[in-house]
């Protein structure tokens, strides 16, 4: 077992954008530059190959660099959480195999898609994944994705096996994430983490252990002065930062008409800011033009920027 991870694991923990020069080119310049700008912004982990990192439209091969350069990189500075879903659970428990290996800290798994599981099949799934499992497990609610919801007795029952040591919630259901956090209230140990960023100093003040949030990539100190705030119940310090992160997410996020608009709108604006070099996106989708790259743009100038760091 990994001990490269505080349980439970808190802070702000960036799901890294996975910077591509092709459909199966990883830069790996960029993500150095990537990781260690989110370093030098103060974060408490780093997850890759989750949905900002767009690990269903990779190979299997590129995964396996992706996490590879990333522990390479990274190089023991922070706990490296891997997304390991599918629909086969031999290739969730090779990836997770490969993860361990290379110094991953713990493993994220979304429910199995394409057949929409029921609440005992995934317990079940669950059960099954965890027997062949090097490393401990963190249950990813992606409700949009795989069109499964996490009942919260069914992470209580999965919960039972103590290499279950946390949940990320990306419902944006602020209910739903406090019937979990009430489920789960014997467990101390066991990390509630948020997606959404709009929600996350919310959750946070009302006991969420932090968040895994996209707009990290752009600006680190952002997300990681929220979550410090909402820690100490600063109320009006997180209500000025929410400000920042609501214009974040009204214009960057929403320049495109699709449901790829976030992760197109995050690359296009971490390329401008130089944070990657390519905002590349792997098929079956593709970058913006120039017309949409004006607007990520002028979204960029609209906030207060100095030497590639926000003014907050």
């Amino acid at each position: 077992m990994n001990c490269n991870i505080k349980s439970p694991l808190s802070g702000i923990i960036p799901p890294l954008v996975t910077p591509l020069s092709g459909n199966d080119t990883l830069d790996v310049e960029s993500l150095e530059n990537l990781i260690e700008h989110l370093i030098a912004g103060g974060v408490h982990g780093l997850f890759i190959l989750g949905t900002t990192g767009e690990e269903q439209s990779l190979s299997y091969r590129l995964r396996q660099q992706m996490i590879k350069e990333t522990c390479r990189i990274n190089n023991g500075r922070l706990p490296v959480l891997a997304c390991i879903t599918d629909t086969s659970i031999v290739e969730s428990t090779n990836l997770a195999k490969m993860a361990a290996d290379c110094g991953v800290a713990a493993v994220v798994s979304a429910a199995p898609y394409y057949f929409a599981t029921g609440q005992p099949e995934l317990v079940e799934f669950y059960e099954d994944l965890l027997q062949d499992l090097p490393l401990p497990l963190f249950l990813y609610n992606m409700p949009s994705h795989v069109k499964v919801n996490f009942a919260p007795g069914t992470i209580r029952r999965i919960a039972e096996n103590e290499n279950v040591i946390g949940f990320k919630d990306s419902s944006a259901n602020i209910p739903y994430f406090q019937s979990v956090m009430y489920a789960m209230r014997e467990r101390p140990d066991f990390a509630m983490l948020m997606g959404p960023e709009e929600v996350t100093g919310e959750c946070v003040m009302l006991g969420a252990h932090g968040g895994i949030n996209g707009g990290a990539n752009m600006f680190p100190e952002l997300y990681v002065a929220m979550y410090n705030a909402a820690k100490e119940g600063n109320i009006a310090r997180v209500r000025h930062l929410q400000s920042f992160i609501m214009q974040i997410s009204t214009s960057i996020y929403s320049v495109g008409q699709h449901g790829s608009s976030y992760l197109k709108g995050l690359k296009c604006a971490c390329s401008l800011l130089g944070v990657i070099k390519d905002d590349f996106v792997a098929a079956p989708f593709h970058k913006f033009n120039a017309p949409e790259r004006a607007r990520i743009q002028q979204a960029l100038d609209a906030l207060p920027i100095e030497n590639g760091k926000l003014v907050i």
